[in-house]
């Protein structure tokens, strides 16, 4: 019998680990890139081409669907795998983030958060229940603590006093997570680590939620402007804070040389909007480093976005094609460059895995960054 949720480690070199998730709807293989499904969809690809990329999983974004077209509505068309046609696991985020960075909020207190909605200004209340019955209603497979984040720049006593109530509603979610019936029965908890840039709160932090219990755990409050150097060194020491035993996910991270960098540190899991955005306005990540297809130097160049890359973009269509057709404001531009990115940070990924999995990740970490930095020297 498939297990509800199986974390196994299969090779470690250094700090760095690959293993595989075991959940109902299918296997995830770590270290794992989940594509941003905001509403129900990943923008510009069918869900069968985001499969064929190589992704074992996608992200789903609480606080959009709740919105529209409604976690309710949802649910009654049948949950968002068979609403949306994606038949593997999806992790939900708790909608905590874009409550804050899209919302006019009205109040933020122990019980939750009233905010407008940035669509029609209605207001609604997401407090760590609401949030579990959203992500309950969706049918999520890895769902996501409510918390809070506050900047990186604020002082230590908001980030205190943030990370702490994030631990009570972190409480608070495990409670109505587990009071879920069926849908608990299936799917996973993750708890979020807070703390911002400093040490002893992100150990405060990671004590409560082990103290709770959860199945994996998130480092969160990352990625929000701080810069590459201020996130490794977090990141140097907050991996090994939680459960060596449980995935580890770094949320909303990030561009290529930055998950290296995390996987080196003993991150599994990420998500990121970067390669879907980027396909959209035109750039696209090759083992050269990111590349602008609308400057015009590409408008007569015959070769592949990346001659290393094997995806079937780069088997079929030019530079000089897709420099026309982004330039144009074609849709087929968009969809070509984001099917690219996806292959492309997929692909790292499977790199990643087999060079842990041979012993070699600091090898390949090392050419990784001499190729991609190429042309930034």
């Amino acid at each position: 019998m498939t297990p509800r949720f199986q974390f196994s480690i299969h090779a470690t070199d250094g700090k760095a680990r690959t293993g595989t998730i075991a959940m109902q709807r299918g296997e995830i293989r770590t270290p794992a890139f989940m594509p941003v499904g905001t509403a129900a969809t990943v923008k510009a690809m069918k869900p069968q081409d985001v499969r064929a990329s190589g992704a074992d999983i996608i992200l789903g974004n609480t606080y959009h669907l709740m919105l529209r077209p409604t976690a309710e509505r949802v649910d009654r068309l049948g949950g968002l795998h068979g609403f949306m046609g994606w038949n593997r696991p999806i992790l939900t985020d708790s909608g905590g983030y874009q409550v804050m960075s899209l919302s006019e909020l009205t109040k933020r207190n122990e019980e939750g958060i009233t905010f407008k909605s940035h669509l029609d200004g209605s207001r609604h209340l997401l407090s760590p229940e609401r949030s579990m019955e959203i992500q309950r209603l969706l049918g999520s497979d890895i769902v996501m603590a409510f918390d809070e984040l506050v900047p990186t720049t604020s002082t230590r006593d908001v980030q205190a006093a943030a990370m702490e109530r994030s631990m009570r509603w972190a409480r608070r979610s495990r409670e109505g997570f587990d009071s879920g019936g069926a849908h608990a029965e299936r799917a996973a908890l993750f708890g979020i680590q807070q703390g911002a840039l400093d040490q002893d709160l992100r150990k405060a932090s990671a004590d409560a939620l082990l103290d709770i219990g959860f199945d994996g755990y998130a480092i969160g409050g990352l990625a929000v402007g701080e810069g590459q150097e201020a996130m490794f060194g977090v990141l140097d020491y907050a991996p090994g804070q939680l459960d060596p035993g449980k995935p580890r996910y770094l949320m909303g991270v990030g561009k290529p040389d930055d998950i290296v960098g995390a996987v080196e540190r003993g991150v599994d899991m990420f998500d990121c909007v970067l390669p879907t955005r980027s396909g959209r306005t035109g750039q696209a990540f090759t083992r050269g480093g990111p590349i602008n297809i609308r400057n015009a130097r590409f408008a007569e160049d015959q070769g592949p976005l990346d001659p290393e890359c094997g995806c079937p973009v780069c088997a079929k269509w030019s530079r000089a094609y897709l420099h026309h057709l982004v330039r144009a404001g074609e849709i087929l531009g968009a969809m070509l460059m984001t099917e690219h990115n996806l292959y492309f940070y997929q692909a790292l990924m499977a790199d990643l895995r087999a060079a842990i999995s041979e012993g070699r990740l600091t090898a390949f970490a090392e050419d990784f960054r001499r190729d991609y930095y190429r042309d930034r020297s």
